[in-house]
C-alpha cells in the first residue's frame, strides 16, 4: 500500500470518499429524530395549486394516449359498444381501487418521518432497523426504485410526443414535424433545469388546473352527446368484457395501466405537500376530470369507432383542437418536469443511503432543500429521452414500453407495505393476506399483462431498471469490501494515540480534522498521516458523518462530541437522507459543546483510494474494476462535504480487493 499527500487544488481528477467516509446507519439511536412537518395550512389555495402541478401532471396527461392504446395498439380490441363499456369500466375502477384506495387511503398511512415513496419504505426496512431477514425485501425495493429511472426517461418522451401528435389530427401537413418538434421541446425542457424548479414552478399548478378544468368541461360536453356511456360505472361491464374477450382481454390490461401512470407520485410527494392537499386536489378536481375525459372519448367511439387512433383529439370540437394541442403540450411539459424532479430526488436519496456514488448536486433554492439539480443526471436523461423519441417515433409504439416500469413499481410497493405493516403495525396474518393480497392480485395482473410486451418495447424500462439496480448493488457491495479491508487491519485507536502523543511526535498548532467512515478504531487517513508526516496537530478531531434512515435530523441532535484525551476528540455528525452534509457547520456546532476550534486554523484530512482488483474476495474481478472506475469518477469528497478546498489535504492509498 502506498500513500501520497497532496493538495486538492492541484488535483484534476475527482475522487470518491475514502472507505466509509459516510457511514450508513441501519437504525436510529439516541434521541428521537426530527420529524419533517407537513406544510402548514397557510395559503391553502397556493398549496393545492402547487400539489396539482407537481403531483398530478403525469396522471393528468394519461387521457392523451391511454384509451387510444386499448383500441388502436398491440393489445387493441375492436371498438364495439360492449368492448368500449368494458374497457371504460376497467379504467374507472382501476382509478378507484388503485389510486383512491391503495395509495390515498392505505399507503399514505405509512411515512418515514413525513416522507413517502418507495425509498422511504426501503429505509424503514433496512436490515437491522426492526429485525433481521429484510435483505431480500430491501433488494426488491431497490429494484422498484431503479425502475423509476426507466419511468423518468419514458414519461417525458411519450407525454410530449402524444401532445404534439395532436397536430396530425388537425392536418397531415404537420406529420413530418412531429418528431423534430418533440425533440426540440425536450431539449428546451432539460436546458432550463439549471435554473431550478422554483423559477418556473409558479406556473405549473395553474397550467395543470386549467388542463383538468378543460378536459372536465369538454368531457361533460362529450358525454351529453351519448349519455349511454355512463353505464360504464357498472363493474359488471368489466366482468363481461373478460368473459367475452378471454386471453385477449387480459392483454388489454397492458393498456389499462396507462391510466395509472404517475400514481406513485401521489405517495412519493406526500412529504412535500402533505396528505390533505393531495387528497383534496384529487377528489375535487383531478379524479372527476379524468373520469369525464375517458367517458367522453368512449362516447365518441360509440358513434365513431373508426377514429380509435386518436380518440382524445378527434372527440374535441373543431374550434378547441389547436388550443387543446397547445395546452396539452404545456401540461405534458409539466408532467415531464415532475418526473425529472422525482429522479433528482430519488438519486439524492440513493446517494445519502449509500446506494449510489456521490454526484454533483446543486441546490437551486436557498429556502427549499428539495429543489435540487444534478447536472450529470439531467443531461443523461435528456440524451436517453431524445434517443427514445428518435427510436420509437410514435406514442403508440412507445406505450408498449411504458406500462412495465409502472406495473413493476406498483407491485413492489405493495410488497414493501406488507412488510412494514407486519413489522411495525404487527398486523395479523389474516388481515395482511386479505388487504395486501387483494391489491397484490391487481398489481400482478397488470404486471403479467405488461410482461407480454417485453419484445414490443417492454425491454427498455426493464433494461434501464436492471442497469440502475446492478449499479446500486455494485456500489454498496464495493463499499462493504473497503470497510472489511479496513477492519481486517485490526488497528487499535488507544494504542495508536498513546504512541503518537507519548512517543515524542511534534505537536503543531491548529486543528487537524480527519474524516472517518467508522465510529470505532482509527481512520486510515490518520494512520497514513502519522506514518508519513510524523507529526500531530495540537487538536485532533476524528469526524464521522452518519446518514440516518430518516429524512432529516433536527439541529440540536446533529452533533455529538466525545473527548478522548490528549487533545483528541471524536465528533459524530448526523444527517437525514434528504439533507446534504456540511462538515464546517458541524464543527461550529461542536464548538458550542466545548470543542476549541479556530475555523481558520483547521486542516481537513481526506482519504481516497485507488482500487486494484484481485481474484476472489466476494466479487468477480471485472466487477471490482468497474467499482474502481465508479470510485474514480465519483464526486469529490471536498465538495460533497462542503469543505473549504484551501484547507484540505488529501492522502491517497492503493487498496487491493
Amino acid at each position: 500500500m502506498s500513500t501520497s499527500p497532496r493538495a486538492p487544488e492541484k488535483t484534476r481528477g475527482r475522487r470518491a470518499p475514502a472507505p466509509g467516509a459516510v457511514l450508513r446507519t441501519r437504525g436510529v439511536t439516541g434521541p428521537a429524530p426530527h420529524r419533517r412537518e407537513a406544510p402548514g395550512p397557510q395559503r391553502p389555495v397556493l398549496l393545492l395549486l402547487s400539489a396539482m402541478g407537481v403531483v398530478f401532471g403525469d396522471l393528468g396527461t394519461s387521457p392523451l394516449y391511454a384509451l387510444q392504446q386499448s383500441f388502436h395498439g398491440p393489445e387493441a380490441v375492436p371498438a364495439t359498444p360492449q368492448n368500449i363499456l368494458g374497457v371504460l369500466s376497467l379504467f374507472i375502477w382501476s382509478l378507484l381501487a388503485v389510486v383512491c384506495l391503495k395509495y390515498l387511503t392505505l399507503l399514505m398511512r405509512v411515512d418515514n418521518h413525513g416522507e413517502g415513496g418507495i425509498l422511504a419504505l426501503v429505509a424503514l426496512l433496512k436490515p437491522g432497523r426492526q429485525g433481521k431477514g429484510n435483505g431480500w425485501v430491501v433488494g426488491l425495493g431497490l429494484f422498484g426504485a431503479a425502475l423509476l429511472y426507466g419511468d423518468g426517461v419514458i414519461t417525458p418522451a411519450i407525454s410530449v410526443l402524444s401532445a404534439v401528435e395532436g397536430l396530425k389530427v388537425a392536418t397531415p401537413i404537420f406529420e413530418p414535424y412531429v418528431v423534430p418538434l418533440t425533440v426540440l421541446i425536450l431539449v428546451a425542457l432539460f436546458a432550463v433545469q439549471p435554473f431550478g424548479t422554483g423559477k418556473v414552478g409558479g406556473v405549473f399548478g395553474p397550467i395543470v388546473a386549467l388542463w383538468f378544468v378543460s378536459i372536465g368541461v369538454l368531457g361533460a360536453w362529450g358525454i351529453s352527446r351519448a349519455p349511454e356511456v355512463l353505464a360504464a360505472f357498472n363493474p359488471w361491464h368489466a366482468v363481461r368484457f373478460f368473459q367475452a374477450s378471454g386471453w385477449h382481454g387480459f392483454r388489454v390490461l397492458g393498456a389499462v395501466i396507462l391510466c395509472l401512470t404517475g400514481a406513485e407520485a401521489l405517495y412519493a410527494d406526500m412529504g412535500g405537500f402533505g396528505r390533505r392537499p393531495i387528497r383534496l386536489a384529487w377528489f375535487t378536481l383531478a379524479l372527476p376530470a379524468l373520469v369525464l375525459s375517458y367517458l367522453s372519448q368512449g362516447a365518441w367511439l360509440l358513434h365513431h369507432p373508426e377514429t380509435a387512433d386518436a380518440p382524445f383529439f378527434r372527440s374535441l370540437p373543431a374550434g378547441a383542437l389547436y388550443p387543446m394541442v397547445a395546452l396539452a403540450t404545456l401540461a405534458t411539459v409539466v408532467a415531464s418536469q415532475a418526473l425529472i424532479s422525482a429522479v433528482f430526488s430519488l438519486t439524492q436519496q440513493a446517494i445519502q443511503l449509500g446506494y449510489c456514488p456521490p454526484l454533483h448536486i446543486v441546490h437551486t433554492s436557498p429556502g427549499h432543500r428539495g429543489q435540487i439539480y444534478l447536472p450529470g443526471v439531467n443531461w443523461g436523461l435528456m440524451l436517453a429521452c431524445v434517443a427514445v423519441v428518435l427510436g420509437f417515433r410514435a406514442s403508440a409504439a412507445l406505450a408498449s414500453a411504458y406500462g412495465l416500469a409502472v406495473a413493476g413499481t406498483m407491485a413492489i410497493t405493495t410488497v414493501l407495505f406488507a412488510a412494514v405493516a407486519r413489522e411495525r403495525w404487527h398486523w395479523p396474518t389474516w388481515a395482511l393476506a386479505l388487504v395486501t393480497g387483494a391489491f397484490l392480485a391487481v398489481d400482478l395482473s397488470f404486471l403479467g399483462a405488461n410482461l407480454l410486451k417485453v419484445a414490443e418495447g417492454g425491454w427498455l424500462p426493464l433494461g434501464m431498471g436492471l442497469g440502475a439496480f446492478l449499479g446500486m448493488e455494485l456500489w454498496q457491495r464495493g463499499r462493504r469490501l473497503l470497510v472489511a479491508h479496513h477492519n481486517a487491519k485490526g488497528l487499535d485507536l488507544d494504542a495508536l494515540l498513546h504512541e503518537a502523543t507519548q512517543g515524542g511526535l511534534p505537536r503543531v498548532k491548529g486543528t487537524g480534522v480527519f474524516l472517518s467512515g467508522i465510529h470505532h478504531g482509527p481512520p486510515l487517513v490518520l494512520v497514513h498521516h502519522l506514518r508519513h508526516n510524523q507529526l500531530l496537530h495540537e487538536h485532533v478531531v476524528l469526524l464521522t458523518v452518519h446518514i440516518e434512515s430518516v429524512p432529516a435530523v433536527s439541529a440540536h441532535e446533529r452533533v455529538a462530541l466525545e473527548p478522548l484525551g490528549e487533545g483528541v476528540f471524536r465528533v459524530l455528525a448526523r444527517y437525514g437522507y434528504m439533507e446534504r452534509p456540511d462538515v464546517p457547520e458541524a464543527l461550529r456546532q461542536a464548538q458550542a459543546q466545548g470543542l476549541a476550534v479556530a475555523p481558520g486554523a483547521v486542516t481537513y484530512y481526506v482519504g481516497w483510494v485507488n482500487v486494484r482488483a484481485q481474484r476472489g474476495g466476494g466479487l468477480p474481478r471485472w466487477l471490482k474494476r468497474l467499482y474502481g472506475a465508479m470510485q474514480r469518477n465519483a464526486y469529490h469528497t471536498t465538495d460533497y462535504f462542503r469543505l473549504p478546498s484551501a484547507q484540505v489535504m488529501e492522502l491517497g492509498a492503493r487498496v487491493e480487493l
